[in-house]
C-alpha cells in the first residue's frame, strides 16, 4: 500500500474529495480569521490598559467579588463604590521590593464622583476618579500624554481631566476649561455628601484610550479619599469643611461649623458660594498625608516577565495578609472580561460548526466507501490487512484535510494582507479603543495559524474513524459478488 494509490483514489473520487476539501478549508479559514481578529482586539485592549491604567498586575484586598479599579465586576450598581482598602501595606511593600522582575509599582485610590467646572458654566457630569501617588504613577504609565499644563506634583491638591472631556465641555458651554480653573468634585453615599474644590493642573489624553478611560479624572489621593469616605489612619482627621458637609445639613451644630461659615448662613446667602466654601482646600487641613489608605497597588513588570507566573508566585506570599494579585483583565473590568467571553463564545460556536462539519464529512466518506465496496473487497481478497485498509481510508482523508488546512491558512493570510493594504479608517470610538488604532489592522498570529491548521487535521482524522471501521468490516466474498 503506497501514497500513489492514495492519490489515485482521491483523484478518482474527485467530486467527494472536493466537497470535503472545501468544507474543511472554509472552517479553517473562519477559525483563523475570527481568532486573528479577536487576538488583535485582545492585544490592543491589553496595550490600552497596561500602558495607561492597570499595569500588568493589580494587588487588592480579598472581597466577596473580584474588583476592577472602579468597583465590583458585577452588574449590581450599589457595589461599584464599595472598594476595600489594602491592609498591611508595609508588608506588601517588603514583598514587592524583594521580588525580581518588577520594573515599577504605584498606588491608587479610586471610585466614582461628579465633576463640574463652574467658570465654564458646565453642569455636573459623572466621572471616575483616580487618586494617585504622583512620584510613581506617571512613571508606570507612558500612555498618559499631557496636552496642556502638567502632571500632578507630590503633596499638592489638584486634578487632571482628559482632552476628550475638555472638548465635550467646550462643545456644551462654548467656554473651554483652562489650567488653573477651580474644579468641583462631589460624591454622595452612606457617609453623606462630599465636595472638594481643587485647581485644574493638566489636560491629557491616553495614547490608546479604552472604553471608559476618557471619563477618568486623575487627582491627588486625599481628594479621592474624601470623596470615597476613606478615613486616613496615619493622618489627622478630615478637614472641618469635609466633616460638616458630610452631615445632615439641617441637623448640623453650627457652633462646630468651619470658621467663617456664619457669613454664608445669613438671610439671602448664595448656596453655590457655600458649596465652594465647604469644598475649598484652602479651608481644609493641609497636613501632608504620609502614607494613608489605598485601594490598589499597580505593578509594572519588566519586559519578558510572564504575568501569570508572577501572579502565581506572589499570591503564595500575599496569602497571610488577606490580599491577592490579579491580572490586567480583572483590573480593567467588564469591557476586558466581556471580550474574553465573546472570544470563548466564538470558539464554542466554531466547535459546533466543526461538529457539523465532521458529520457532513462522515456521510460523504461513507457514501464513498459504499461506492468502493468492490475495490475494498478485492484488496481484502488479495491479502490486504485491516491496518492497510485503515491506512488507505485514513490517509486519503488526512491528505485532503492537510491540503484544506494549508489552503484555509493561505486564504486567511491573503485576506489579512488585503484588509491591511486598504487602510480602512474606523469611525467608531469604541472599536478604535478595542483595536488600539483608528485604522483597521489585523496582525498575523503564528499560534492562531497553527491552532487553525490543527483544527483542519483534527476534522480530517475524526471524520475518518467511523468510515474506516465500516470499510474493514466489508466481507471480501460478499463485496466481490456485489461488484
Amino acid at each position: 500500500m503506497n501514497w500513489k494509490l492514495v492519490t489515485r483514489n482521491i483523484i478518482r473520487n474527485k467530486k467527494n474529495s472536493l466537497l470535503i476539501f472545501l468544507l474543511i478549508a472554509v472552517i479553517t479559514f473562519l477559525f483563523f480569521i475570527g481568532n486573528s481578529i479577536m487576538g488583535q482586539i485582545n492585544t490592543g485592549l491589553r496595550k490600552a490598559y497596561v500602558e495607561s491604567l492597570t499595569a500588568d498586575v493589580v494587588i487588592q484586598k480579598k472581597a466577596e467579588m473580584s474588583m476592577n479599579l472602579f468597583g465590583g465586576n458585577s452588574p449590581i450598581i450599589d457595589n461599584y463604590s464599595a472598594i476595600p482598602t489594602l491592609p498591611a501595606i508595609g508588608h506588601i511593600f517588603n514583598i514587592l521590593d524583594s521580588e525580581s522582575g518588577i520594573a515599577n509599582y504605584t498606588l491608587q485610590v479610586s471610585g466614582h464622583c461628579a465633576i463640574q467646572i463652574p467658570e465654564t458654566g458646565g453642569k455636573n457630569r459623572a466621572a471616575l476618579i483616580c487618586g494617585v501617588d504622583p512620584d510613581t504613577y506617571f512613571a508606570c504609565f507612558p500612555g498618559i500624554i499631557v496636552e496642556q499644563g502638567r502632571v500632578l506634583q507630590s503633596g499638592e491638591y489638584g486634578a487632571m481631566i482628559t482632552a476628550d472631556r475638555a472638548a465635550r465641555i467646550t462643545n456644551e458651554t462654548g467656554a473651554g476649561p483652562q489650567i488653573g480653573m477651580p474644579v468641583l468634585l462631589s460624591s454622595a453615599g452612606a457617609a453623606g455628601f462630599k465636595i472638594r474644590e481643587v485647581p485644574l493642573v493638566g489636560i491629557y489624553h491616553y495614547e490608546n484610550p479604552g472604553q471608559f478611560m476618557n471619563e477618568i479624572i486623575i487627582a491627588d489621593p486625599q481628594t479621592a479619599r474624601v470623596l470615597q469616605s476613606i478615613q486616613v489612619a496615619t493622618a489627622s482627621a478630615e478637614s472641618s469643611a469635609d466633616i460638616f458637609w458630610g452631615q445632615d445639613f439641617w441637623d448640623t451644630d453650627y457652633d462646630a461649623a468651619p470658621d467663617g461659615i456664619e457669613d454664608y448662613l445669613e438671610e439671602g446667602f448664595n448656596p453655590d458660594s457655600l458649596i465652594t466654601f465647604l469644598g475649598s482646600t484652602e479651608n481644609a487641613d493641609e497636613t501632608e498625608q504620609a502614607g494613608g489608605d489605598w485601594n490598589f497597588i499597580l505593578v509594572k513588570l519588566e519586559e519578558g516577565k510572564t504575568p501569570p507566573a508572577f501572579i502565581r508566585n506572589i499570591n503564595k506570599k500575599l496569602e497571610p495578609y488577606n490580599v491577592y494579585a490579579a491580572g490586567w483583565r480583572t483590573a480593567a473590568g467588564t469591557s476586558a472580561i466581556m471580550l474574553l467571553l465573546v472570544q470563548s463564545f466564538f470558539n464554542i460556536g466554531g466547535v459546533l460548526v466543526s461538529i457539523a462539519g465532521i458529520i457532513v464529512t462522515v456521510n460523504i466518506l461513507l457514501i464513498s466507501v459504499f461506492r468502493r465496496t468492490r475495490e475494498i473487497g478485492t484488496l481484502r481478497a488479495i491479502g490486504a490487512s485491516d491496518s492497510q485498509i485503515r491506512f488507505l481510508i485514513m490517509a486519503e482523508n488526512c491528505l485532503i484535510a492537510l491540503m484544506s488546512g494549508i489552503t484555509g491558512i493561505l486564504g486567511g493570510v491573503f485576506f489579512i494582507r488585503t484588509v491591511n493594504a486598504m487602510s480602512i479608517t474606523v469611525p467608531n470610538k469604541f472599536i478604535i479603543s478595542l483595536l488600539g488604532s483608528n485604522t483597521l489592522y489585523i496582525g498575523f498570529l503564528p499560534l492562531t495559524a497553527a491552532f487553525s491548521f490543527g483544527i483542519a487535521l483534527f476534522l480530517g482524522a475524526a471524520a475518518s474513524l467511523y468510515p474506516v471501521e465500516t470499510a474493514v468490516r466489508i466481507d471480501p466474498i460478499t463485496a466481490v459478488r456485489q461488484g
